[in-house]
């Protein structure tokens, strides 16, 4: 089946949104709503979900494949607003992504309770039902271009993360914050790529993590 003219409208209006909300700045209108592209994301993918069973060859992987590439370009955007034009903070960057991540996990617990169809090929987490990246019913290559979606999406995030805290005085308190921020997502990429090995490959990562904290910012307490 394909998608008639109707929908194929709404979800152009959809991507029209979300590409708006990503060149906000270029209105020059000196206001921070280009953030919102994070949540606005949200809402073509998850049309796209909603819609799949009229699609050939389509299904909640490749929505939320659609979904992480959205949030890459938008984080793509972001740090070169950071590290190149100084007009992006990091800390709102994480602020809204979190947002949009949440809004996500909203609706994965709404739409498959409004049509029971869109519960194919996917698992239920708590309230929330995610996409089985490991359903035979899959394409590989859709589930290895998901995969590595979701590994680029959290690489975008730690990387400029640590940049921006380099040299920075930072509390040994505010590691176990900054590392339990990413256990989630640890678990997750690690879970997607090697389910069996999931907890000691998150525990690495985590180490990893920590040992690279000490070795870039500093306690404020060093010898003057």
């Amino acid at each position: 089946m394909a998608l008639d003219v109707s929908s194929i409208i709404i979800l152009v209006t959809l991507f029209i949104i979300y590409g708006v909300f990503l060149s906000f700045d270029l209105f020059k209108r000196e206001e921070k709503y280009g953030y919102l592209a994070y949540i606005v994301a949200v809402v073509p993918s998850n049309y796209l979900w909603y819609v799949s069973l009229e699609i050939d060859n389509f299904d909640v992987l490749g929505a939320y494949l659609v979904l992480f590439v959205l949030w890459i370009i938008i984080l793509l955007r972001d740090t070169i607003g950071v590290y190149l034009k100084k007009n992006k903070e990091i800390n709102e960057i994480l602020l809204y992504l979190s947002l949009g991540i949440l809004v996500q996990l909203i609706v994965s617990a709404i739409l498959p309770e409004v049509n029971s169809d869109l519960e194919t090929n996917t698992e239920k987490l708590w309230f929330f039902w995610l996409p089985n990246v490991h359903s035979a019913d899959f394409s590989s290559s859709i589930a290895t271009a998901f995969k590595i979606a979701a590994t680029l999406l959290v690489l975008l995030v730690i990387i400029p993360l640590i940049i921006d805290i380099k040299d920075e005085e930072v509390p040994f308190p505010v590691f176990i914050i900054i590392i339990a921020i990413f256990v989630a997502p640890f678990l997750y990429l690690n879970y997607i790529w090697l389910p069996n090995a999931m907890a000691v490959l998150t525990f690495l990562l985590s180490v990893i993590l920590f040992i690279v904290l000490l070795i870039i910012t500093r306690s404020g307490k060093e010898t003057k």
